[in-house]
């Protein structure tokens, strides 16, 4: 992969939270229920897991898909964090870290973040009204550290990168991808990609209405609840591909291309770390035994599968998971 030196990055899209704690209560207690959000967990780096996607208490190995319950449960993020969106000396020095005129910018993975968040988003900002007929509507992710406090309730750096439907926000705490590399065999710069392409199909699955279509199936069909959550993360493993497969498309206002090249082996990277991720991978290396009626975000060859099947269409319809079931 070769990014665009010359490429301006839209600091706007994130907000850098890092060093600062919410308000919100104990940091890793479960998720409450009342909205919903999907992410990577690695297990062992803190927090308790998260709150199932219909009121249960499910730990993912690998995975938090935060769920359903009432809507209008919780508070907004402002009463129950204090965190708002006003600039902030982080924000400023983020815009200074990634300013064009900083050679080293890509040097640092707050920046090469920021130009992915910012290829994600030009391509659904286009492809979403086109291929759906829905406007996209864009969002930032929050980097943090250690802690932070959500409309889907507070999570430490354990429940790894995650959206939550309730603020439409992504949460990173970039010391994951470290973890996910020494851990899980994933690294390369472009499995970092892939996770925040992933955590943005969820996203474009809450503007098409995917997300509380799913949940409102597994209120009525509890018993397969954690079928519809495999579903829900295949999809955005597909669109995560779709994503890959134009990112050399996508520009930055001046219409300077963000990426100048993206290689077989970072596709490869990508499908490297939708391996790692798999229910069935986590499972056998956190307890060295294999359990598929607990899978929550699919095995690694399904992972795989549909982040290819993405990627090798480039066509968000061929992203259909879920057949008849919803």
């Amino acid at each position: 992969m070769s990014l665009n030196e010359d490429a301006d990055l839209d600091t706007s899209q994130v907000e850098d939270l890092r060093g600062r704690r919410g308000r919100g209560g104990t940091f890793g207690f479960p998720l409450p229920t009342g909205r919903g959000g999907g992410g990577l967990r690695i297990p062992g780096l803190g927090g308790k897991g998260g709150m199932g996607l219909i009121g249960l208490v499910v730990f993912c190995l690998l995975g938090l898909l935060f769920g359903g319950g009432a809507t209008g449960l919780l508070p907004s993020i402002d009463e129950i964090g204090g965190l708002g969106d006003a600039p902030t000396d982080e924000d400023t020095a983020l815009g200074e870290t990634c300013a064009r005129d900083n050679p080293d910018r890509f040097d640092d993975p707050a920046c090469r973040n920021l130009l992915y968040i910012n290829s994600i988003q030009a391509y659904w900002q286009t492809a979403l009204p086109e291929r759906f007929g829905v406007p996209y509507q864009a969002t930032t992710t929050r980097y943090f550290s250690e802690a932070v406090s959500t409309a889907c309730g507070n999570a430490t750096s354990g429940a790894g990168p995650f959206y939550c439907p309730g603020d439409h926000h992504v949460y990173l705490d970039l010391t994951f991808y470290s973890e996910l590399a020494r851990r899980f065999g994933a690294s390369g710069e472009f499995a970092q990609a892939y996770v925040l392409a992933h955590e943005y199909g969820h996203h474009v699955q809450t503007l098409l209405g995917i997300e509380s279509q799913m949940r409102r199936a597994q209120q009525r069909d509890p018993g397969n609840a954690n079928e519809y959550s495999v579903m829900l993360e295949l999809q955005a493993d597909c669109l995560a591909g779709v994503w890959a497969n134009g990112a050399e498309g996508t520009t930055d206002e001046r219409g300077q291309p963000l990426f100048a090249a993206i290689t077989e082996r970072d596709i490869a990277e990508a499908l490297a770390a939708a391996a790692a991720v798999g229910d069935d991978a986590i499972q056998q290396r956190t307890t060295g035994q294999v359990n598929p009626e607990a899978f929550t975000h699919g095995t690694s060859a399904q992972r795989q599968r549909w982040f290819q099947t993405g990627y090798t269409t480039g066509d968000p319809g061929q992203c259909d998971t879920f057949g008849n079931a919803l």
